[in-house]
């Protein structure tokens, strides 16, 4: 057995831009993966993927071309079939030939098991597969599982198992295969191809039509050398970054390109050796707003306009070509003619929208649908407007405000400029809203209603922005949970899992005086008499503030809280979320205290004895019917502790309202040693009740502590 570097590359025809990295990641990770699991790498084998627009391939150091052979014990039959009177039946006889084996063969079969169960076995060697055995299975295996956005149906004339014209299914039609075993050639084929030696560089600047790789480890060298291409990915994407910082310096004044990942790896995946340059554009184009002009020129151009030091607009941009000719001006005119039109498409549409209030676009809403079982936007926005008063009156907001900006929120969506990038909606709604002449504050809030879009954006910049985006997501929430548009498994289309994280926060940084259930009754109320005549509603409170809590538990996991923890507080559902982080802090230092898991049994043993008591059982305790000892302390017990809680829990000091608990534990632990809570005297049997209840609810008010018992 011989160890060598291995290279496989698939040369096909232009690949998905957004799907490259994955194809690429895919593809080396496969065909490696499968190598690794028919022994054909050693334990020092490293993997190294390529992708360009027109390749994959994998590198992979340390590749036997023959893995080892391995010993195999085969399971013939049980022994009663295979033996009769301890000599070979007919059915072993016939199994052995099957194995190319005779009767002389029996002697060497092992036996293990015991009665039934008892089997005859064959050892033998099982011979380790050939490289070539090996990379075909990895090849096939890998093409059936790539990651293929969409499969492109092609036909190809000739080749390896497709005699004449067949079709052939990939990403995009391949043209070329390599298998490389150091400077052999691995006999291998794949999608109606034959493995060679040979690929091509650059469509345009190649030094060479076709080039014939040396040796499996030259492979990226003779690519950049003859072929014109930066074959590793990332290599080509940090190519891209620094030239475009570089061109940026060269303009001057504190120039940085856009910062878009996106856009990035979209670019990265378009081309095969990048060259940055620089193009400019009317400064006349700056008068409309740079969200639209950036939009359209990274959108439609794939290019990277250039902002100044503060963050403004400037009129270049940078584009990053797939050639590198020594005179680029005819490159660099094109480009500049090409956006023209593009900008100034972008100010018609400005300038039009601009005739026209957004109040008087109100009646066009009447029109739009929103869905079918919730009316027209214009309906909608009448329940926003409804919620938006509300939780305006009760945060101290100016509501006239919140009730302008909930009404004229969504009537950017009608016009010019955000139906042709309607990502734009919101943005263009505060530029109209300040060309109107409307406040600030509510041009702000159409803008910032939409927020937060994804984890980690932005909250709205003021407190009417954050009333109508509370109305806006609520309203959402309970129109879609009221008709059964719930979201199941992975498929969420109304973005409900985003909607609620996002009313989570705002609960949580920016309304944190605002409780849930007053929040939610608020926005059910909003839809009576707003919603059309045959559309069935439902009360969803209860089950939308479940869905709520669900999501504010995940994402309190994902910052680091235990479940136990997570549970405890949130079994009580408090209504004003912003105290969760205060409470789950209290209980986390809770269950430091030695008392702690002693007080979590016993609560849990409480909330045990209480459920079965077979029906609600009152906090009153009467003195009189104290006859133990044991609930005589645990009583005095509660007089001296549970105000010292109370009252600490009233001014927000959670911590100390549930250390304070610790003084119980004595009690408590006598109690249930020596107090038979189910008496037989029906007076004194409820009068214990009385005291386990009161007891619960002392150690229940900041989280519900059985929770935290293991």
């Amino acid at each position: 057995m011989t160890t060598e570097n291995l290279l496989v590359e698939l040369f096909v025809e232009e690949l998905p831009p957004k799907a490259l990295r994955k194809l690429g990641d895919a593809f080396a990770q496969g065909i490696a993966a499968s190598l690794g699991s028919q022994g054909l790498l050693t334990s020092d084998s490293a993997i190294q993927g390529f992708a360009t627009p027109r390749r994959l391939a994998v590198h992979v150091s340390g590749v036997l071309d023959k893995a080892q052979d391995k010993p195999v014990s085969q399971k013939l039959m049980p022994v009663a079939v295979g033996l009769k009177d301890g000599a070979a039946s007919p059915a072993l006889l016939k199994k052995l030939a099957s194995l190319g084996l005779d009767e002389s063969a029996v002697a060497q079969l092992k036996r293990e098991g015991e009665g039934k169960n008892e089997a005859l076995f064959l050892d033998g060697v099982q011979a380790g597969a050939t490289l070539a055995e090996g990379l075909q299975k990895a090849l096939e295996e890998t093409i059936r599982q790539l990651p293929i956005p969409k499969v492109m149906t092609y036909q190809l004339e000739t080749g390896v198992d497709l005699p004449g014209w067949d079709s052939v299914q990939f990403v995009r039609p391949a043209h070329g295969l390599v298998a490389l075993h150091g400077a052999s050639v691995v006999p291998v084929h794949a999608l109606g191809l034959q493995s060679g030696n040979t690929t091509h560089g650059h469509r345009f600047e190649a030094k060479v039509s076709q080039i014939v790789l040396e040796h499996a480890d030259r492979y990226a060298e003779q690519l950049r050398e003859q072929g014109a291409v930066i074959a590793h990915y990332d290599t080509r994407l940090e190519s891209i970054k620094s030239q475009l910082q570089a061109a940026a310096a060269q303009v001057g004044q504190g120039s940085q390109p856009v910062q878009d990942d996106a856009l990035l790896e979209e670019v990265n995946s378009l081309v095969e050796r990048p060259h940055v340059l620089t193009c400019q554009f009317e400064e006349a184009f700056l008068q409309v707003p740079q969200e639209c002009l950036i939009l359209t020129m990274k959108a439609n151009q794939k290019y990277f306009p250039l902002l100044a030091a503060d963050g403004t607009l400037t009129n270049r941009f940078l584009l990053v070509s797939n050639i590198s000719p020594q005179d680029a001006s005819a490159v660099i005119e094109g480009n500049e003619r090409v956006v023209r039109p593009r900008l100034a498409d972008a100010k018609f549409f400005f300038d039009q929208d601009r005739k026209k209030t957004l109040a008087s676009r109100l009646p066009q809403l009447d029109k739009v649908v929103y869905h079918n079982k919730l009316g027209t936007q214009g309906e909608r926005v009448e329940r926003v407007r409804a919620i938006a008063r509300a939780i305006a009156g009760s945060l101290g907001v100016d509501a006239a405000q919140a009730d302008l900006a909930a009404q004229l929120a969504k009537t950017d969506l009608v016009t010019d400029m955000v139906g042709e990038f309607p990502e734009l909606q919101g943005t263009m709604g505060r530029y109209y809203a300040l060309n109107d002449g409307l406040p600030e504050p509510v041009a702000d809030a159409i803008e910032d209603h939409y927020k937060p879009r994804f984890a980690g954006d932005s909250l709205p910049r003021g407190d009417v922005g954050v009333v109508v985006a509370l109305a806006d997501k609520l309203e959402t929430l309970v129109g879609m949970f009221g008709i059964g548009n719930l979201p199941t498994g992975d498929k969420d289309p109304f973005a409900l899992r985003r909607h609620a994280l996002g009313v989570i926060r705002m609960l949580v940084e920016k309304a944190p005086q605002l409780a849930l259930a007053d929040v939610l009754a608020h926005v059910q109320a909003s839809f009576a008499g707003r919603i059309p005549a045959q559309t069935e509603f439902s009360d969803v409170t209860a089950s939308l503030s479940q869905f709520i809590y669900e999501r504010l538990a995940g994402s309190l996991r994902e910052q680091g809280y235990s479940a136990q923890e997570v549970d405890a507080v949130l079994a009580l559902q408090p209504q004003r979320l912003a105290d969760v982080a205060q409470r789950l802090q209290a209980v986390r230092a809770f269950a430091q205290l030695p008392e702690a898991q002693a007080l979590a049994a016993a609560n849990k043993r409480v909330g045990n004895i209480l459920k079965k008591a077979g029906g609600a059982v009152d906090a009153q305790v009467k003195q009189e019917l104290l006859q133990e000892e044991a609930e005589q302390q645990l009583y005095a017990a509660l007089q001296a502790v549970a105000p010292v809680a109370q009252a600490a829990y009233a001014t927000g000091d959670y911590t100390n309202s549930l250390q304070a608990l610790a003084a119980l534990k004595a009690p408590v632990d006598a109690f249930f040693d020596s107090v038979m809570v189910n008496a037989d005297d029906a007076a004194l049997k409820a009068n214990r009740l009385g005291l386990l209840k009161t007891l619960q609810e002392a150690m229940n008010r900041v989280a519900d502590l059985s929770r935290l018992a293991s």
